[in-house]
């Protein structure tokens, strides 16, 4: 009895479905092969039209990131840092590497410095009111390219065609030069051109930069050694000296002679410094005159010598 019962258990097991012996199937060598399996496509197909939104959508806002943290772009339109920035430069602007926080030293930061060319937004002239109500120089809204001179703390004088900082002589190279356009009307594009380099006085000095001076500034500091009156500046001159605030800079444009600056409006609150300037990416001759062709201007009046050169 119990024989036929074995059988028919042995005969039960070898006729069971082959199917559930092989759900997961091995190699030869008893391994686990891996399955094949399509994976099952969810929701419509994107179209090329919505692959391109998307990708514009990311470039966009990684553009703004870069435009908000790391670097701007501006226009130079005045001629008072002519000769080291000229008229038409555009510049990119370092803005992260004066940005607010807590510095980390494997994070190209640092503080602001003397001699470096920073661009910031213009604080307001408290002493000319007027001189606020153009429409090219609104306060806290147009931006201002300059050098620093003064930092926070430092005691300032200028001194004809000098520089003192707390009593010591700042080291610049003074150079003669003019404006093309002098005497001529204001809209003369010659005034938009850079400056003429003279040789006569001779330049003086040994500096990291250039600051520029007419033959008569340079001429009347010579002889006198004394510093020209000027009406419209308030600070650092008409041998009064300035201290510059506590977060705040002393800034002058290398074209002595023709640059609103501290001098004449006072210091740059570091809240309003935007940044560094880093270099030139395209530099255009607006003294050039015009063909009336948009292509041919681009080509023939774009200063390539100039395009992407560093901005020191």
């Amino acid at each position: 009895m119990s024989t036929s019962t074995t059988d028919e258990s042995t005969q039960t097991k070898v006729s069971e479905p082959p199917s559930l012996l092989t759900q997961r199937p091995v190699d030869r060598n008893g391994r686990e092969r891996g399955l094949n399996v399509q994976a099952e496509m969810h929701g419509p197909r994107k179209t090329w039209v919505r692959e391109y939104f998307e990708s514009a959508v990311v470039t966009v806002i990684m553009a703004l990131f870069g435009m908000t943290f790391i670097v701007q772009a501006v226009k130079v339109p005045t001629g008072s840092m002519q000769n080291t920035i000229t008229i038409g430069d555009h510049l990119l602007v370092n803005k992260f590497i004066f940005g607010p926080g807590r510095r980390l030293p494997f994070l190209p930061q640092r503080e602001v410095r003397r001699g470096d060319i920073i661009v910031f937004k213009y604080p307001g002239n408290p002493n000319d009111p007027d001189d606020d109500l153009r429409p090219d120089n609104t306060p806290f809204k147009t931006n201002y390219v300059k050098r620093v001179i003064g930092l926070p703390g430092d005691r300032v004088e200028v001194r004809g065609t000098s520089v003192f900082i707390n009593g010591r002589l700042l080291p610049e190279r003074v150079i003669t030069a003019e404006d093309p356009g002098d005497g001529a009307p204001q809209d003369d594009p010659r005034h938009s051109a850079p400056l003429k380099i003279l040789d006569t006085p001779a330049p003086q000095g040994e500096g990291p930069y250039n600051a520029y001076y007419n033959p008569s500034t340079r001429q009347a500091a010579a002889e006198g050694g004394s510093a020209r009156i000027y009406s419209g500046f308030h600070y650092a001159v008409n041998g009064i000296p300035a201290t510059v605030p506590a977060n705040s800079y002393f800034v002058m444009g290398d074209n002595r002679d023709n640059s609103q600056d501290s001098r004449r409006w006072g210091f740059v609150p570091r809240d309003l410094v935007i940044g560094r300037a880093m270099f030139v990416y395209w530099s255009y001759d607006e003294s050039a005159s015009s063909s009336g062709n948009f292509l041919i201007d681009f080509f023939t009046n774009t200063r390539w010598s100039r395009t992407g050169t560093m901005v020191k």
